[in-house]
This record gives C-alpha cells, structure tokens and sequence, in this order.
C-alpha cells in the first residue's frame, strides 16, 4: 500500500511548536473568570475526536446555545497528551477537556474537595491497538530494553494506564509499571510515521485509529500486539470529557448547549459514516485515502455513543495499584450527573 497516499507525516519538531504555540497563547488568559456564552475546548489527534470534528464543523454549540437563548463563542486548541490537557484545565487556560479515561481519572483523583473535575460524556467506544515493528514481538512479554514504545503520555494516558492494566494481567499487579521504563511520549501522527517508516527507537506504538490502522495496512512487519477490549475485558469508552465543578455551575446553558451539540454529533456520525469521514478529512486537514477513512469509520467495533461504557474496570484498577488515592464505587463517582449520559458505566 503506498504509504504517501494514506499517511500524513508532520515534522514531530513542526507539531511539538504548534502546541507550545497553543500554550502560549492559552496562557495569556489564565486565571480569567470565564462568563457564561464562552468555551474552550481542547482536543487531541485521532478518529477518537470525530464527534468533536462534527460539532465544531456543524456550529452545533453555537447553534444549541441560540436555541437556549445563549451567543455563544467557541474555541478550539489542539493539544497532545494527557497531562497538557490536565495542566490546561487546572490552569483555567481551557473549559472542556478532551482526553483519555486515566488522564480523567488522574485529574479527578487529584481535585477531589477542590476544584472538583468529573466527566462530562464520552466520545464513543474505540478500540485502541498496540502495534509493532519489531519481528521478535509477538506479544508484551518480548518487549526487552531496546524497545521503546510510544504513546501519548507515560503513565497518564488511557494508552499508557492499559499498557499498565496488561502488565499486572501479564506479570502481577506489582509489576503494573514494568513496561512504562520503555515508553516515550510522542504525538499519534509522529508515532505512526516512525512505526511505518522503520529505522528508528520506535518499535511500538500504542495509538488509536486511524493512526494505528496506517501502521497495520502501511509496514508489512507491522503487527498487532493486543487490543484494549482484550485488556479491558469488552468494548469500552477510551476518549471522554470532562470539566471543573465551577464551569458546570457558572455556565449551565453554555454546558447544556455541548452536551445537546455533542450527542447530536454522535447520532449523526451512527446515520452518516460516510459524511462524518469527509467531516474529519475536512476539520483536520489529514491525508488520508478517503475510502480507507470511511472503512474505519465504519467499524463495527466502534460505538458512537456520549454514555460512558466500561470505565469503571480500569478505575479500580488504578486504585488498587495506588495510581488513585479515591477508590470509585460507580462510574457516576467520576462523572457529572445528566439524563444525557445516563445508563452509562
């Protein structure tokens, strides 16, 4: 498969500026009360983000937010990783946050009888896939010190608390953190091009579609390793949003008209694959094979979904090996009550 045709290849120094770009700019209004009619909203890479890529290509905020007697204003940052999504947040440079289940459960943890950060919905049930290069890797047992696997943050991302959730299954739960002295952060689309490419420190990458899909159709080493419903034990929320107790509190029409903009997005992206595929080429400006984007698109193994499914396996588990001081009970600990999201867990 032509690999120039399917893969979008930025200069990791190129994306690595953007976001210290997107934080300098995000830092001129830190510590700024925020007034109902604004949103900031920062999301990452990946078709994980699709129902983002509709709301903001729809104006469905803005268009919600009228319906609800509210103008209001959107911003969108594009960041990489969990703990600058996290930083961004408790910093008050953005409103809404888009990230993984462990940089949501992180943040929780942390902010409990502070500033109170919870979910807000999910953005679907995808399955993430870890991919290597390395012919000597069949399953996480054969990664040895001259590996190095990539993800989005180490120790933070949903990627990287997986990776931990299979090394427990693998070695024992005392061992959860045996693999992360050989990941690395890297940005999805760096990633990607290094596993495809060859040649580098990169022999792994645990990624999330379309990124890890490329790496599979692009390299004829490329093999799958595991898959997070195999670790998590079914289909599951990956990606989510979540929030400050006080933004809830302080914009609830602005708050409603997201949650309203986001499940339209999702029931649009269930009925409409096809347009939800060029929504993304168009947002996201990715050169990707439009065909093979709607196949993904189109995989059964994904949900389009705001209610969050399966997270709590993972929650515990981060309590039980201490990566979390609070053990939840119930996904509803870690998520903002709403009928919206309701039925989730």
């Amino acid at each position: 498969m032509n690999t120039k045709k399917h893969h979008s290849k930025p200069a990791f120094g190129k994306i690595l500026g953007a976001i210290s770009i997107s934080l300098s700019l995000l830092a001129a209004g830190s510590g700024v009360a925020r007034a109902e009619g604004q949103l900031r909203i920062a999301e990452q890479f990946g078709i994980v983000y699709l129902l983002l890529n509709i709301v903001r290509d729809q104006g469905l905020v803005e268009k919600h937010g009228k319906a609800n007697g509210v103008d209001i204003k959107v911003e969108w940052v594009k960041l990489s990783g969990g703990n600058a999504i996290n930083d961004a947040l408790l910093s008050n440079n953005i409103d809404i946050a888009a990230a993984g289940v462990g940089p949501l459960l992180t943040i929780w943890d942390r902010t409990r009888g502070k500033q109170n950060v919870k979910g807000i919905a999910s953005l679907g049930n995808f399955p993430t896939y870890l991919v290597t290069n390395n012919p000597k890797v069949k399953s996480i047992a054969d990664f040895t010190d001259k590996d190095r696997i990539a993800l989005p943050a180490v120790g933070v991302s949903v990627q990287a608390r997986i990776l931990q959730m299979a090394a427990a299954q693998q070695w024992g739960d005392e061992h959860y953190k045996r693999l992360d002295s050989i990941s690395v952060a890297l940005p999805h689309p760096d990633a990607a091009a290094a596993i495809i490419a060859g040649g580098t420190e990169i022999s792994a990458h645990f990624g999330n579609p379309p990124f890890q899909d490329q790496e599979l159709a692009e390299n004829p080493n490329a093999r799958l390793v595991l898959k997070s419903y195999d670790v998590l034990g079914g289909p599951a929320s990956s990606t989510v949003l979540f929030t400050t107790e006080s933004f809830r509190s302080n914009s609830p029409k602005t708050y409603g008209a997201f949650l309203d903009a986001l499940d339209e997005a999702a029931r649009f992206a269930g009925r409409h694959p096809e347009q939800a595929a060029d929504t993304y080429l168009r947002v996201t400006g990715a050169k990707i094979d439009r065909d093979f984007l709607i196949k993904l698109v189109k995989n059964p193994d994904i949900e389009y979904t705001i209610k969050p499914q399966n997270t709590l396996g993972l929650a515990q588990f981060m309590h039980k090996v201490g990566a979390v001081k609070n053990r939840p009970a119930s996904w509803q600990d870690y998520f903002f009550d709403d009928a919206r999201i309701s039925g989730g867990s």
